[in-house]
C-alpha cells in the first residue's frame, strides 16, 4: 500500500492530497485506471453530487476494456481467500459488502462458487453485482438469473453494477 491511509472524512481533504495519495484513494473505489486518471484530475471538487456526477458521467463514457479493468479489482462473490490476499486494500470494505455471504450454508456458498467458475468461463470475467445489501441466497439467485445473458448484455448489467459499487465506495471513502 502507497502512503494513501484511510483517513479521509470530508470532500475538502480528498482535494488537499497529493495527486499519487488521491489517486489511490480514488483507485479503491474503482479499479479502472482511466476512471481513476480522469477523476483525479477533476479535483477540486466543488460537492459531493459534483463527485458522483463526474464518476457516473467518466464510467459511462469509458471502453469495455476499462470496464473489464474495473471488474478484475474484485473478488469473486463468496471467495473469502481471494478476499484476504488479492484485495487486500479494499478487503474491509468488501467484506462488508459481502457480509452476508459469512453466514451462509454451506450449499449456498458451493453452488456460488461453482456458478461463478461457469459465469468466468462463460463470459470473460468475474460476477459483479452491488452485493450490499443482499443475501448470500439473493447473489445466487442473480446469478441464475444472469447466467443465460449473452456477453454484451452482461457486461452491461455488470457495468451498471460497478456503477453503483463506485458509489457506494466513494461515500465510505467520504465518512
Amino acid at each position: 500500500m502507497g502512503t494513501y491511509k484511510q483517513r479521509l472524512v470530508t470532500l475538502e481533504k480528498l482535494n488537499q492530497l497529493s495527486k499519487p495519495e488521491a489517486k489511490e484513494a480514488l483507485a479503491k473505489c474503482c479499479g479502472a485506471s482511466k476512471w481513476v486518471n480522469c477523476m483525479e484530475a477533476q479535483r477540486p471538487f466543488e460537492s459531493i453530487d459534483q463527485l458522483h456526477q463526474l464518476a457516473e458521467e467518466i464510467w459511462l463514457s469509458a471502453s469495455n476494456d476499462d470496464w473489464l479493468e474495473a471488474f478484475s479489482h474484485h473478488p469473486k462473490i463468496g471467495d473469502r481467500k481471494s478476499l484476504e490476499k488479492k484485495f487486500i486494500a479494499t478487503n474491509d470494505w468488501s467484506n462488508d459488502e459481502q457480509k452476508s455471504v459469512s453466514s451462509a450454508s454451506r450449499s449456498t456458498l458451493e453452488a456460488l462458487l461453482n456458478l461463478n467458475d461457469a459465469y468466468e468461463e462463460k463470459f470473460g470475467f468475474i460476477f459483479i453485482v452491488c452485493a450490499t445489501g443482499k443475501s448470500a441466497e439473493d447473489m445466487l439467485e442473480l446469478l441464475k438469473k444472469r447466467l443465460p445473458n449473452d456477453r454484451q448484455e452482461e457486461l452491461q448489467i455488470a457495468m451498471g453494477e460497478q456503477n453503483k459499487i463506485t458509489k457506494l465506495r466513494l461515500d465510505k471513502l467520504l465518512t
